[in-house]
């Protein structure tokens, strides 16, 4: 893009000074969209299509600024104008397409697959309300209406359209697209968003409720609608369905435009299923083949099995999909029977109940159909992808060892540093040059460093800066007043009793028992959350209304808040992260061992400096190894330890709660001080579930975690210590790119080269 952003302005006969920043978001909008359609499509023989139910992008000018290497100078030519660029971001809304690290994910795994150059696009929903906008009334969360999507839109209308077909009636689809740009890339590639012309937000009343019958006006308006009844689960499907039914057509024109003759579709396209949500292309893609291409079924599963990939991310069963037949029948009877016909394929050659698509309760296991219809299943790390192997789908593994494979998650270094930690990202290139924005893996340079105490100096005016930063944005956006000096510990991902926020908020109570008692820390501690609980998810709610009741009474009382903050920050999202990731100095991974897939926050922490307090779960462990243990805080049981205990069902929570010290603190949660703040129905089902359940063992942890944050706590005391740790973390951080996990997936699955 070789024209500057004034000139562009002169050309429409507008002054930069005299427009206002709601203004110049729509002039600079416009200006990357000018940029974008100078760039080609990559049109390169194979195509790769990334389906996934979310795409948590983010707010998307700055990072398509960045791409299309323009930033840094369009920040100037604003200051030079008295306009500050950081007021005009605030302007955007951001896209509310997605949940949690799937959707984070997949959006950096699209940035990535731009970047490399592979022709490659997503494809999924345009969610016009998105999850929901998260509210807290009376100390407990409330969801309405995310509205996202303005006149003035990244979204461009195609003229694109598919019939889908349901068992009463057929909805017209409508394509929207969003250009991908790549870092310096001269090509690109878009992100696919199917939707209806009939959606209608006078469906939607009392917060997020909405007629679920109405499916002509109902199916993109939220992302995962509450499921917890059978209209729901229907809706779901029909969301499923339409997503891929949709993609599928979209495949098989491009293919056929290019050449195909759909017996070599294998040689055009490669789907990559992100999740089990997406898993109904594989059936949808095998009837299309057959009714209207009139391919033999045998040759169209063959076909299908080519071009398939599985993307495991979880091992919790309640997360592997599985739809009741009859359920299908209700919504899409034209699938059932490809289904049926598959299932019988995999019956004939093996027996073993826990191998089949259809189980004996009359369940499409959707997750099985994906493993035995594709050519590679992946894990997200390499102890979950062992996980797999070894236990959740060892039956599997044992069939297929050759489809087996690992893809550690990755995350757009350019967009968590270069945009996220402006600051660092300059001292950085100071010290070893840009290569790092092409080539993550250059800021291993950063080791000649280690024991350098200026750059120490360096790193920590940068950590108090990017605190400054996020003073004042949660000041001016959340009512939130950050003390500056204080240490910042933060855990931010959606709230799932596995993730163990509820540990978080029992060192809460610990800490303010102990300043209560007269132990007073050296430093005050700052503990922030962010994250919603789904609707229809009751414990994880008692968590943020626990967490709501703690800040309320802790940063209100005078003989404790100088020593203590908490907060929980109000509808958690990308901009949030951006602010709140590069002023941190803990990272909170303390889920369960064994039960995170991966995680991409931890990632995104290291990269900014934080150092991680977590278990040995998830890409923890190769942070251990790649930063050096001594680098990281590791607490806890191990997965092969907690794995043993699920299969004797030899936990119980009330052994560890009969502790005096766990006791005591468990017992707050009922404390008049909190129930007088809350809910005392809330507060006594979570004490209740920690005390007789605790599914995801809380308590068996708590005691070393205390230990262990104490113990950072204290090293952030010796400050070139400290900086030591966080330069091994930063430099070894490059490892987590996604370029790197594209690459990987490209290599040696899709093969796109």
């Amino acid at each position: 893009m070789t024209k500057k952003f004034t000139t562009y302005l002169k050309e429409k006969n507008k002054n930069l000074e005299k427009l206002t920043n709601e203004e110049i978001y729509v002039e600079l909008l416009n200006f990357v969209k000018e940029g974008a359609e100078n760039k080609k499509k990559n049109t390169s023989k194979k195509k790769v299509y990334y389906i996934s139910a979310e795409f948590l992008i983010g707010k998307l000018l700055s990072n398509n600024l960045i791409n299309l290497g323009v930033y840094d100078e369009v920040k100037k030519e604003l200051a030079e104008a008295g306009k500050n660029i950081s007021e005009v971001e605030d302007v955007e809304l951001e896209p509310s397409l997605g949940n949690g690290g799937l959707g984070r994910l997949a959006s950096c795994f699209i940035d990535s697959i731009s970047s490399l150059g592979i022709n490659g696009e997503g494809v999924g929903l345009n969610y016009h309300c998105g999850l929901f906008k998260q509210v807290f009334d009376k100390n407990q969360q409330t969801a309405v209406p995310n509205f996202w999507i303005e006149k003035e839109s990244w979204l461009k209308d195609t003229g694109i359209s598919y019939d889908v077909q349901f068992k009463n009636f057929t909805l017209r689809s409508k394509l929207k697209r969003i250009d991908v740009l790549g870092y310096n890339k001269d090509t690109k590639n878009y992100l696919n968003l199917f939707d209806l012309e009939s959606v209608d937000y006078q469906l939607i009343e009392n917060g997020i409720e909405f007629d679920k019958l109405e499916i002509d006006k109902n199916l993109t308006l939220f992302l995962y609608p509450d499921d917890s009844d059978k209209n729901g689960e229907l809706l779901r499907i029909y969301q499923q369905y339409f997503m891929v039914s949709n993609a599928a057509q979209l495949i098989i024109d491009e293919a056929l435009e290019k050449g195909s003759n759909l017996l070599d579709l294998a040689d055009y396209a490669y789907i990559q299923i992100n999740d089990t949500h997406p898993s109904m292309v594989i059936p949808e893609l095998i009837r299309l083949l057959t009714t209207k291409h009139n391919i033999s079924f045998e040759k169209a599963c063959e076909i299908i099995k080519n071009m398939v990939g599985y993307t495991n991310h979880t091992i919790l069963a309640e997360a592997l999909e599985k739809w009741p037949l009859d359920y299908l029948e209700e919504v899409v009877p034209q699938i059932v029977d490809i289904i049926k016909q598959l299932d019988k394929l995999v019956r004939e050659q093996y027996s073993e109940e826990n191998l089949q698509i259809i189980d004996n309760n009359n369940r499409v296991h959707m997750a099985h159909m994906d493993i035995h219809f594709s050519n590679s299943v992946n894990g997200v790390a390499r102890l979950h992808t062992d996980i797999l192997k070894n236990s959740e789908l060892k039956h599997f593994y044992e069939i297929y060892p050759e489809k087996f494979n690992n893809k550690t998650n990755g995350i757009t270094f350019r967009r968590w540093l270069e945009f996220s930690n402006q600051e660092l990202a300059e001292y950085i290139k100071e010290l070893i040059g840009d290569k790092y924005l092409e080539d993550a893996t250059e800021l291993e340079k950063l080791l000649a460093y280690v024991n350098d105490k200026e750059v120490h100096k360096k790193l920590q005016k940068i950590k108090y800066d990017n605190k400054l930063i996020l003073k004042k944005y949660l000041k001016d956006n959340k009512n939130i007043e950050l003390d500056e000096n204080s240490i910042i510990d933060t855990q931010i991902k959606r709230f799932h009793e596995y993730k163990r926020q509820q540990m978080n908020a029992l060192y809460v109570i610990n800490k303010y028992l102990d300043i209560k008692n007269g132990n007073l820390p050296k430093r005050k501690v700052t503990i922030i959350f962010g994250g919603k609980a789904a609707p229809a998810y009751t414990i994880a709610q008692d968590v943020i209304h626990l967490i709501l009741c703690l800040s309320e009474l802790i940063n209100n009382d005078p003989e404790v808040n100088k020593y203590l903050n908490v907060f929980l920050v109000e509808n958690y999202n990308v901009t949030v992260a951006e602010k709140l990731i590069p002023a941190s100095d803990i990272s909170e991974q303390i889920s369960l061992a064994s039960k995170e897939a991966s995680g991409t926050g931890n990632m995104k922490f290291m990269l900014n400096g934080a150092l991680t307090l977590g278990t040995m779960d998830g890409a923890n462990v190769e942070i251990a190894e790649l930063a050096g243990k001594d680098n990281i805080y590791i607490f806890g049981k191990d997965s092969d330890h907690i794995i043993d205990l699920y299969e004797k069902e030899a936990y119980k929570s009330k052994e560890y709660y009969e502790k005096d010290n766990i006791k005591k603190v468990v017992d707050f949660i009922v404390d008049e001080k909190l129930v007088a703040l809350g809910s005392k129905e809330r507060l006594t089902r979570l004490y209740n579930e920690l005390i007789n359940k605790d599914w995801f063992m809380t308590l068996i942890d708590f005691e070393e975690y205390v230990k262990t944050k104490e113990k950072m706590l204290e090293d952030y005391e010796n400050q070139d210590l400290w900086y030591e740790k966080v330069i091994n973390n930063i430099a070894k951080a490059g490892f987590f790119s996604s370029d790197r996990t594209i690459s990987q997936y490209d290599e040696e699955i899709w093969k796109t080269k």
